[in-house]
Formats: structure tokens, C-alpha cells, sequence
């Protein structure tokens, strides 16, 4: 009868020992269950990461660059690449603002819009007031561009006392500018609009008697093939983005479009996009 006695005491003590053993587990699933909820429900209040609104300098008079198609629509190189860009940095948001392409550099130093691409090209004289990116996305040479009849023209000096058509503030402009100051104004520069693409009816009609011009431009200002380009290059540019000078958030932005062209050049959507708007991959050399 003892025995019996000790037995069930025994098993009573065994369930109550379980049931303290249970007890336990559950209050500490419940206090998981419990940090769960409270980590799930501070994450859904967490503000989103933050998006900086870059505003993007760019022209509509640049046929296959930037323009307007028949729609309408701002597209181009310089646009399709940036939206490329954009895709890739989350954490920016590119709008972009259109306007005469001399006034583009201006704008960028009035804080009115945060970079300029508009395919600029580096060189000294500009290095001297802004920024630029250091991946290039595209480079070429510039030369003269003459009607296809003219044989008389093959260098700069062969300018002299002639005209020449370029774009104000290009870089076109600064190399024959730069020829001026040491030859006592030798070439009569022409300033052509930014929005004007009549460079081959002035060069054909005898109105001016030369451009100069990037080497994948000539097809683009001339696609009835009255112009031809002509003597040796007379400078070789990278082609990259211009932002303000000796500002933090500038270098910011410039560093990470330089990590997003880098992608866009190793999976060849950056040569894709130039093939298909520029008529050729001007992407691969470099001057740097």
C-alpha cells in the first residue's frame, strides 16, 4: 500500500514538474511572438530611405543626343543613358530640364539645375570653374568640316579670314577661340544657336565656309552628305558629365553615376545605347 502511495505521489510530482517545464516554454515563445511583432511593427513605421531629386541640364537641338521626336518626347543618347543611370541609383531621382545649350553651364553655377549632360566635352578652360565625373561615357575627335567640294581648307590657319560656324560656349567655340587670341582674331567665328541644325544649308549656300565638329556628328548635320570632315583632328576629349565645383553633394552624385557607367560599360549597354543612337560605339577609347 506504501508503495502504491509513493507511486502516485510520484507521478503527481512528474506532471508538476512538466507543467512548470511547459509553462516556461510558453512564456518564452510568447515573448519571441511578442519581440516579433514589435520588430515587424517598427519596421512598417521606419521612414523610407531617403530619394534626392537631382535636376538634369540638357537641350532639345541636338538631333539623336537630345531632342524632341515626333511625339514630342525629350529622348537621345545623353537622355537614354541617364535614365540607365537613374534605373541604377535608387537612391537618386533624375528630372530633367530643358534649355538652350548655352545657358546650360550658367544654370549649373545658379544652383538651378544639379548637372549638365548635354555630351560635354573636358578640356582646360572649363576644368577651371566646374566639376566633372570621372568615367567617361563616350569620346571623340573634333575636326573641320568643309562642303564636299572644298579642297582649299585642311587646317585652322586655312581659316584664316573666313568663317567659321560653331555653337556658343561648345567646345567647338573654345578651340577656335583659343586660335584667336594668338592670331589676332584671324577667323571670323559665326555663334550659331543651340537650337539651330543648319550647319550644312550655311556651309553648302556659302554662307560660312566651315563647322567644326565631333567625328560621329558629321552624319547627324549633314544626312544628305553635302559636308565632308577634313585635315588632321584637332583635339581629343572625353565625354563626361559636368557638375559644380568644390561641393560635397556634386561629388556624391559624380561618384555614383562613375559606378553605374562602370556597370553600363561591363554588361554593354552603355556601347548598345550609342550604336543605336549615334550610329556607332564611340564609348570604347579614352584621353585619360
Amino acid at each position: 500500500m506504501k508503495k502504491s502511495i509513493s507511486l502516485v505521489f510520484a507521478s503527481i510530482l512528474t506532471l508538476a514538474i512538466a507543467g512548470c517545464g511547459n509553462n516556461s516554454n510558453n512564456t518564452e515563445s510568447s515573448s519571441q511572438a511578442g519581440n516579433t511583432a514589435e520588430a515587424a511593427a517598427a519596421n512598417a513605421t521606419a521612414e523610407p530611405a531617403k530619394v534626392t531629386k537631382i535636376i538634369v541640364g540638357t537641350g532639345t537641338g541636338f538631333p539623336q543626343v537630345c531632342f524632341l521626336d515626333e511625339n514630342g518626347k525629350l529622348t537621345g543618347f545623353d537622355v537614354e543613358l541617364l535614365k540607365e543611370i537613374d534605373n541604377r541609383l535608387p537612391e537618386y531621382e533624375f528630372d530633367f530640364q530643358t534649355m538652350d545649350f548655352s545657358n546650360l553651364l550658367l544654370s549649373l553655377e545658379t544652383k538651378k539645375i544639379d548637372l549638365v549632360a548635354h555630351v560635354m566635352e573636358k578640356n582646360p578652360e572649363r576644368e577651371l570653374k566646374y566639376s566633372f565625373n570621372k568615367e567617361a561615357y563616350a569620346h571623340w575627335r573634333n575636326r573641320i568640316v568643309v562642303a564636299k567640294d572644298n579642297n582649299s581648307i585642311q587646317t585652322l590657319d586655312d581659316l584664316k579670314g573666313k568663317k567659321a560656324l560653331v555653337g556658343a560656349t561648345s567646345a567647338q567655340a573654345q578651340i577656335l577661340e583659343n586660335y584667336n587670341k594668338e592670331h589676332d582674331n584671324a577667323i571670323n567665328i559665326v555663334y550659331q544657336s543651340g537650337t539651330a541644325n543648319d550647319a550644312a544649308a550655311q556651309i553648302s549656300s556659302g554662307r560660312v565656309d566651315a563647322t567644326l565638329a565631333a567625328d560621329f556628328v558629321l552624319p547627324i548635320i549633314d544626312p544628305q552628305s553635302q559636308l565632308k570632315a577634313t585635315g588632321p583632328e584637332l583635339s581629343s576629349a572625353d565625354i563626361l558629365y559636368v557638375f559644380r565645383k568644390d561641393d560635397a553633394d556634386s561629388q556624391k552624385l559624380s561618384d555614383a553615376i562613375d559606378g553605374a557607367i562602370k556597370e553600363l560599360k561591363t554588361d554593354g549597354t552603355l556601347g548598345k545605347l550609342s550604336s543605336e543612337w549615334l550610329g556607332a560605339d564611340v564609348t570604347a577609347d579614352s584621353a585619360q
